[in-house]
This record gives structure tokens, sequence and C-alpha cells, in this order.
């Protein structure tokens, strides 16, 4: 694991058992798959596995800047309003990364079942 990359943590129960805790079974994506809401936008999107968060973002219609595609120019950064990045870019720093404030949507994805981002 990288020196500044975060776990995932666990989510819980079922939500269906009593006793338990977390999100029911039926309100969690896909594997490998999670949602990210778009605050600015008001849109919910699921972002499937293999996918990434730019395209996703692009094909419902929302204006998102990028250059490379690839994680490397910066041009995709858009801040996170909640939920933990999964960082593969080569911008941000250790301290950044950590502090999970930004991402690179381009190349991104999520070690949180959702992300609500600035978009």
């Amino acid at each position: 694991m990288d020196e500044g990359a975060v776990q995932k943590p666990a989510t819980g129960g079922s939500g269906n058992d009593p006793g338990t805790t977390g999100p029911a079974k039926s309100d969690l994506p896909e594997a490998g798959s999670f949602v990210v809401e778009l605050a600015r936008s008001g849109l919910t999107l699921t972002v499937p596995a293999g996918e990434s968060i730019l395209d996703v973002v692009r094909a419902a219609g929302v204006q998102a800047n990028s250059s490379c595609e690839q994680g490397t120019c910066g041009a995709c950064e858009t801040r996170v309003l909640a939920g933990i990045p999964d960082h593969y870019d080569a911008v941000l720093t250790p301290k950044e990364r950590r502090e999970g404030k930004v991402m690179m949507i381009c190349s991104s994805g999520a070690l949180s079942d959702r992300l609500v981002l600035d978009l």
C-alpha cells in the first residue's frame, strides 16, 4: 500500500438484521462501483468498475475540465466535499492525498461507497 494511501473502512452490517448498522444491501453500489453525488448539479451518478468519474460525469451532461485524462496535468482537479478518494494521479502531494480535499477525476476513484464532489 502507498505511504499516502487510505484503507477502505468497513461498512458495517447489512442493515437488515437486528443489531447491525450500516446501509441496507440494496443501497450499496455493485462490487467495484461507487456513487458520486454532484453537489452543484444536483445529480447522483453510479461510477461502474473500470470507468472514470470524468467519463460518467460527462456522459450525464456535466461540464468538467480535463486535458491529459491520465492524472498527470491537474486540469480535472475537483474539490471533494465528502467521502474518501482513491488517488491515482501524479499531481497531488502525499499530504494533499491524506487530506482528501481534492482529487483528479480522470484517474482517481473512491475508497468509500459515495463521494460528494463540487460539480
